[in-house]
């Protein structure tokens, strides 16, 4: 019964990746009819930005007697930069470096816990633009994210558990996963060198962030699981 529900699951996470998908795909040729007969420049090749991203995030938790503690989402500040190359008007690639931080904190019987966790993270994307060129510009990305434990921290308060067991954080160096979106751009010069950037961003994690506890008389907090994040995104890019 446990395989089956797990099956079902996945197989649920895998249709609701594919709705987005296909709204994100419908979104960006309606842009593409709206957006055709604003004001052109010459196409530009090198794309180099700053971002603030406030990130909705969970975090499912572990107890001491190994009971899950399903997180609620909290919204948490990043920031990151991003460097782009447009290949023509309607296709490009993009790479980021983003930081981020969780925290969220939660109840393990009548023990307090506060998780703090950093993250670097590293997406190579796929642009698709409805018109590079044009003052108003839709683009949908995609591609592989590479995470980087940039530190984790713990802060507990309250009676200790009943087996005098310490809650650590736990984590693998890093994750991979698939990163998607979408984005609204508006060049705010006339030249077009200089863009406001308006978006959305998702996170779908492919492998479990939880690494094996090393002390005899630990715990470790982190749940079996990947990462999941939903960010909206905005920033100012300069186009050479």
């Amino acid at each position: 019964m446990k395989i089956v529900k797990k099956l079902k699951s996945k197989t649920f996470k895998i249709k609701e990746i594919q709705k987005n998908a296909f709204r994100i795909a419908a979104v960006f040729f309606i842009a593409l009819l709206l957006t055709g007969k604003t004001s052109a420049q010459d196409l530009r090749r090198v794309e180099f930005g700053f971002r603030y991203m406030p990130t909705f995030t969970s975090i499912d938790f572990q107890t001491y007697n190994d009971n899950v503690i399903q997180g609620s989402a909290s919204i948490n500040h990043g920031f990151g930069i991003m460097l782009g190359f447009n290949l023509n008007k309607h296709l490009g690639i993009q790479a980021e470096v983003d930081y981020y931080q969780v925290s969220q904190s939660y109840r393990d019987v009548d023990l307090s816990n506060e998780v703090n966790i950093r993250y670097l993270n590293v997406p190579v994307l796929l642009s698709l633009n409805t018109n590079k060129e044009k003052r108003i510009n839709l683009n949908v990305v995609a591609g592989p994210q590479f995470g980087i434990n940039a530190g984790a921290t713990i802060k507990s308060s309250g009676p200790q558990n009943p087996e005098n067991l310490q809650a650590v954080v736990a984590l693998k160096k890093g994750d991979i996963g698939f990163a998607y979106g979408a984005g609204l751009e508006f060049a705010i010069n006339n030249n077009h060198t200089l863009r406001l950037d308006l978006g959305y961003r998702g996170f779908y994690g492919l492998v479990d962030i939880n690494a094996d506890k090393t002390d005899v008389n630990t715990y470790n907090v982190i749940a079996k699981a990947s990462r999941k994040s939903n960010a909206a995104y905005a920033g100012l890019t300069f186009l050479f």
